[in-house]
């Protein structure tokens, strides 16, 4: 269920210039809750304006933060939302109090329903074989009228120049008018980066691992773990030799640079 929490200062949607965002060590987080994003959204589609919107969590935005070109991506998005209450925290620090978090696999299943209100199809890239399918039917079930224009899973490997033709060409013979990207970062920011230019007046949303999770194959974290910003812990606790790294190094890093450089409320670009 998309949060009823009504709009903050600055925060205001439809076409032309976005909601505000918070600068969190160079990285231009926008300002938004559920419900402001879904609106926003909706609105851009409606207009049938191109664009991408990007989901960062902390983890990203300290690739980001490091490599410029994905900061520049990050930065010249529709929206680039907050998935992680670390960043809604240092948001709220910096006077955006109605910021809220707004994560993958939450935000999918708020703008299908959105989307499947007004008629809307999507195109579902990403995910390991099978997965696409296993999360589209799951999908079927919770969300009414959801029209799928199809969906694939690429290859790891680099696609040779017949391969990106014929990928573009059955996504815009598609008419999708939201293309999710289910390849995790960065390598779904660089994705979109890539191929906007080429897909019409899509709007293309990078998701992560939201395709496994609506797929069955990664489980979420209690609720009460989701809103109080403890996520990374059940996440560390299912896959503690890959993430360890991420969240001993990570954690400490974000914290001390905050420190250093506090987050700032900005204009949109």
């Amino acid at each position: 269920m998309v949060s009823s929490t009504q709009p903050g200062p600055g925060s205001e949607i439809g076409p032309g210039p976005g909601p505000r965002r918070v600068d969190i060590l160079g990285v231009r987080i926008s300002a938004v809750n559920m419900r402001q994003a879904i609106d926003r959204l909706v609105r851009h589609i409606d207009c049938g304006n191109p664009g991408y919107v990007c989901v960062t969590d902390v983890n990203a935005l300290l690739h980001a933060r490091r490599n410029p070109e994905l900061r520049r991506i990050f930065n010249g998005s529709t929206l680039t939302v907050p998935d992680g209450m670390p960043l809604v925290w240092a948001g709220k620090s910096a006077g955006a109090d109605w910021m809220g978090r707004v994560c993958g696999p939450d935000l999918m299943p708020a703008l299908l329903s959105a989307a499947a209100e007004r008629g809307w199809s999507s195109y579902f890239l990403g995910g390991a074989p099978q997965v696409a399918e296993e999360m589209i039917e799951n999908l079927r079930r919770t969300i009414p009228g959801l029209k799928v224009a199809g969906w694939q899973s690429p290859p790891f490997r680099e696609l040779s120049p017949e391969e990106e033709t014929a990928m573009v060409q059955e996504i815009n013979d598609s008419g999708a008018r939201i293309v999710w990207v289910g390849l995790g970062a960065p390598k779904q920011e660089n994705w979109m980066d890539c191929y906007r230019s080429r897909l019409g007046n899509s709007l293309l949303v990078g998701v992560g691992g939201a395709f496994d999770m609506h797929a069955g194959r990664v489980r979420r974290a209690p609720r009460w773990m989701q809103r109080g910003g403890l996520e990374w812990v059940y996440r560390f606790a299912q896959e503690p030799r890959r993430l360890w790294k991420r969240y001993t190094r990570n954690v400490p890093v974000f914290i001390l640079a905050l420190c250093r450089r506090a987050p700032k409320l900005v204009e949109s670009a």
